[in-house]
């Protein structure tokens, strides 16, 4: 029996822990633990599962890594049941995962390079994730991310497309694109390509992919050839999920974000005009320190105004020596209460979106053989086998998604 990997945080999270998989299938009695560090509760729930391992797997070494681990590495490995820890770039190397190997956890700012790791199985899933950059150059007031991965850098073209092209013919017909900021890349690369053209090229160069989606992306980063490729190319799925955090100037500054309200709206509103039907996702943080009511209320107007359906919403979490956390809080009962205002928004927004969808054919990507998701990332139920893409028309909607029946 192999390692088991607990994941949590992001899809490059996710990604990594298949890297991981293929590394740990000789191990025994191996509990490896993928840490995340956005929130004190990701972090909670981490240190959770560590306890629940030790006690269902007594004697089992218990090994830590992921960002919480990279940052404070000490302070895991202090931790009653764990034996080691790993750092975010030790972590996809296969020396590291050597029976006996010691903990490992370099200086992430010095790391320059990120190597292609090829996936080609992703345990209990019907998309591939392909990372194609790490690490971040930005220094929003809320985030420890660039100190748990490092600076910028980019996975030249050609991997990518390597990488892609092995996944379609494993039998994968869905890819996501993803990282830590997708926005960012190229700059580090020969002729310092955009995203945009990464995509474009990708698209051309793998005809036989069905599929490709991006994560999350910043609005004040997305290039001219980006927005051609979400134009123009309909194998690029009609859904962008948009890294906001919020929809108030004042809170946006003070997060240090690149992007006001007006240019928010703007994003979408162009979005929508240049793909008709495109759904739109948001990270949004509530209760970031010093948002009043007033500046709340914008936030939560936006959410209406936009209709925006597909949101994450986070109630603000003090991450350890961010400016933010130096800033006066908002009382926590109150984050809370104005992140369920957002999430009451978006479901309202999200029963009105998948509503439009209903009497219409979709392509649904097959993921349990009972459920899946259409071309606009619309959760649907629907019977179908599992991996494979299908034709449905929907026939009825909620908050939570679709029902359809194949066509």
């Amino acid at each position: 029996m192999s390692a088991e990997i607990l994941t949590f945080g992001c899809r490059l999270n996710t990604y990594e822990s298949e890297v991981m998989r293929a590394h740990t299938a000789h191990l025994t009695n191996t509990v490896v633990i993928n840490t995340c560090a956005v929130t004190a509760e990701a972090e909670r729930q981490a240190r959770q599962s560590i306890r629940r391992a030790q006690r269902e797997n007594p004697g089992a070494e218990i090994i830590v890594t992921g960002c919480a681990a990279q940052i404070a590495p000490a302070r895991w490995a202090a931790l009653p049941g764990v034996t080691r820890v790993v750092g975010n770039t030790e972590k996809l190397l296969a020396e590291t995962w050597v029976a006996g190997a010691p903990s490992a956890v370099s200086d992430i700012m010095q790391a320059r390079e990120t190597a292609a790791h090829l996936v080609t199985e992703f345990a209990g899933r019907a998309r591939a994730f392909v990372q194609v950059q790490q690490g971040c150059d930005h220094r929003c007031t809320f985030c420890v991310i660039p100190y748990g991965r490092g600076p910028n850098r980019s996975v030249p073209m050609g991997a990518i497309v390597d990488q892609v092209r092995t996944l379609v013919s494993a039998g994968f017909h869905e890819v996501v694109l993803s990282g830590v900021d997708i926005t960012s890349y190229g700059p580090d690369l020969p002729g310092a390509p955009r995203l945009g053209q990464m995509v474009r090229r990708l698209l051309a160069l793998v005809p036989e992919l069905p599929r490709l989606r991006l994560s999350s992306l910043d609005p004040a980063a997305i290039d001219d050839d980006l927005w051609r490729v979400i134009a123009d190319e309909p194998r690029l799925m009609p859904h962008l999920h948009l890294s906001l955090q919020a929809a108030n100037d004042m809170v946006l500054k003070r997060m240090k974000r690149r992007h006001s309200r007006t240019e928010a709206a703007s994003v979408v509103a162009r979005a929508r005009a240049l793909r008709p039907g495109i759904a739109i996702g948001a990270d949004l943080i509530a209760g970031f320190p010093t948002e009043s009511e007033e500046m709340f209320a914008d936030t939560l107007a936006f959410v209406q105004e936009t209709a925006i359906p597909y949101l994450h919403v986070f109630p603000y979490s003090e991450r350890p020596d961010t400016p933010a956390a130096r800033m006066p809080a908002v009382p926590v009962v109150e984050r809370r209460a104005r992140a369920a205002q957002l999430r009451e928004a978006g479901a309202a927004n999200a029963a009105a979106f998948h509503a439009t969808l209903i009497g219409h054919e979709a392509q649904v990507l097959s993921e349990t053989g009972q459920a899946g998701h259409t071309e606009h990332f619309a959760p649907v139920r629907v019977t179908g086998t599992p991996g494979h893409l299908l034709r449905a028309r929907i026939i009825t909607a909620d908050a939570r998604g679709v029902t359809a029946i194949a066509a």
